[in-house]
């Protein structure tokens, strides 16, 4: 089981400092959370310019650690241990076909399965209705499968989110309403949303060890959501989103 590891690094830009740290960690960017521990500064004629420092953390499923067993001596009786309880298994969302979808769903995929064949990209398109969150509508999931898709997920997620943008607006446009559906790539969103909630619990711990408000990176709107809803439940922190445009990103704050 691989360990969670972090470095820190530091040069004239965050985007340098972060790529200085993926290459030492050897992982992509979808695999870590930053923390930037210090914003860049020209300072005056160049004179007290500051590097950007940043904090790397990469994720990995916290270690169970098993008590020590203790053999029974001889003119002992070793009771045969009671059989575990077996967990079901979360039910996995099954594709919907056609006669199973509605006009949102319907509409959606067309558009994307067009914008794809534009794009000469052979991929599948699979509907899936989604969870839906506490006073929402669950959306459609139109999930895309093939060969060396990594060019629809781009650079932190980025060509993606601007696929899903484009598809929702032509297919709202057909609707004359707002189309309640969501694009993935193999599974690539609901992977970086466990990254992000186990991250953004362990920057919690540390926000709250070291007493010192905690600033991840900057984030699209859906993942600050997913670090806002991961730590809502807990009192000894609060978070808040901060920054403007493309820079925003959350800021874990710790109780007094």
């Amino acid at each position: 089981m691989s360990e969670t590891r972090s470095v820190e690094t530091s040069a004239a830009d965050i985007e340098t400092a972060i790529e200085l740290g993926l290459e030492e960690l050897g992982v992509t960017r979808e695999s870590v959370i930053v923390e930037i521990i210090e914003e860049p500064s020209r300072g005056l004629l160049g004179i007290g310019a500051r590097q950007a420092r940043v904090r790397l953390t990469t994720a990995a499923p916290p270690r169970q650690e098993r008590p020590p067993v203790r053999e029974p001596l001889e003119e002992e009786a070793a009771p045969s241990p009671p059989p575990a309880p077996r967990r079901a298994p979360a039910p996995q969302p099954q594709p919907v076909g056609e006669s199973e979808m509605d006009e949102d769903a319907r509409v959606g995929l067309e558009t994307l399965q067009e914008l794809l064949e534009r794009m000469h990209i052979r991929a599948q398109v699979e509907v899936f209705r989604a969870a839906a969150a506490e006073g929402e509508t669950a959306p459609w999931v139109l999930q895309i499968h093939g060969q060396d898709l990594g060019v629809l997920i781009g650079r932190r997620g980025e060509t993606l989110s601007a696929l899903q943008y484009i598809t929702r607006l032509i297919a709202s446009r057909e609707l004359q309403r707002r189309a309640n559906i969501v694009l993935d790539v193999e599974g690539y969103k609901a992977r970086r949303e466990k990254v992000l909630q186990r991250l953004a619990q362990r920057m919690a711990d540390q926000a709250v060890r070291t007493g010192r408000i905690v600033s991840l990176e900057p984030m699209p709107p859906y993942e600050r959501r997913i670090v806002h809803l991961a730590l809502r439940d807990r009192d000894d922190v609060s978070t808040e989103s901060v920054g403007e445009g493309s820079r925003r990103k959350v800021t874990i704050i710790p109780q007094r």
